[in-house]
């Protein structure tokens, strides 16, 4: 049963992600992410105008005047959204966690899919695949995935991102269109991002929050690992404290973007305390100017 709470918060994110689907993403996702190809449709009456290599002939004969075929883009894709639900998408120090933050965005990739009568699947993952469920159409389908979204407990706490993917690659055979939504606080996926990479059209969303990189000067605090369970005391007010978060974050950040930018693997960068519109506009801005 579904409790009143959830009920809300699925009916509330709805609201939202269509909202913004309409508004400001309307046509874009559409112009981004092609079809496959194009299919006959119809064949009609010649037009001033009209490619003469389109002219069916035997129509043509049939009718003593000149009909063309007409085609259109093979417009279904499958979209699917491999989201991170270990420990450290649980924190954030701005309004939202990076879990929820991820909720919303899969919210408006899933209502994009289903405006453009797009398939839709997720799989939700930690150091084990907690949920897949398989790519459909349907509005319903939509507000199922941002339910477990929303409501799934995942029994791992770890991440395992190599895991996930190779979990997608074995169980998604058609070429498609994957948004991997994670902290990227992992390692030993190299090989596997670059696998994917070329099989489908993969997308990295980096969920990052501000106080991983830059923690007030507060005193003694005790901190502890989300993923591990393993606690330390740390002094916030040492000024080495903060130097060396800022050199950890950095030399990881560096690590991903280098193995992403020789995977040929887009990457879109979302912070808890900025609104993510404006890296999701300016992405699909970027992957417009390709075609």
């Amino acid at each position: 049963m579904l409790t009143k709470d959830l009920l809300k918060q699925v009916r509330q994110i709805e609201i939202r992600t269509r909202g913004l689907v309409n508004q400001v993403f309307s046509g874009e996702y559409h112009s981004v992410f092609k079809g496959r190809g194009m299919v006959f449709s119809e064949v009609r009456e010649y037009q001033f105008g009209d490619d003469v290599r389109n002219i069916d002939w035997n129509v043509t004969a049939r009718f003593g005047r000149p009909y063309i075929k007409v085609f259109e883009e093979e417009r279904e894709l499958t979209i699917m959204l491999v989201v991170d639900l270990s420990g450290s998408l649980n924190f954030g120090s701005a309004e939202k966690t990076k879990q929820q933050i991820a909720a919303e965005i899969s919210g408006i990739l899933a209502f994009s899919a289903l405006k453009n009568n797009d398939k839709v699947g997720l799989i939700l993952f930690t150091d084990k695949i907690e949920k897949f469920v398989p790519p459909r159409k349907g509005k319903s389908h939509v507000l199922r995935i941002i339910r477990e979204l929303l409501s799934f407990e995942p029994s791992g706490k770890a991440t395992n991102i190599k895991g996930a993917l190779e979990f997608l690659n074995n169980t998604i055979k058609k070429r498609s269109i994957i948004f991997l939504l994670s902290d990227f606080i992992d390692d030993g996926y190299d090989k596997i991002l670059r696998m994917v990479g070329k099989k489908h059209d993969l997308i990295g969303l980096v969920l990052n929050d501000q106080r991983e990189e830059d923690f007030p000067k507060i005193g003694l605090v005790k901190l502890k690992d989300s993923e591990s369970g393993k606690e330390i005391w740390a002094d916030s007010s040492d000024k080495n404290f903060n130097k060396f978060l800022k050199k950890f974050k950095a030399e990881s950040t560096a690590k991903r973007k280098m193995l992403f930018l020789t995977s040929r693997v887009d990457a879109i960068e979302i912070k808890t305390n900025i609104p993510y519109i404006k890296p999701l506009t300016e992405f699909f801005k970027m992957r417009a100017k390709r075609w």
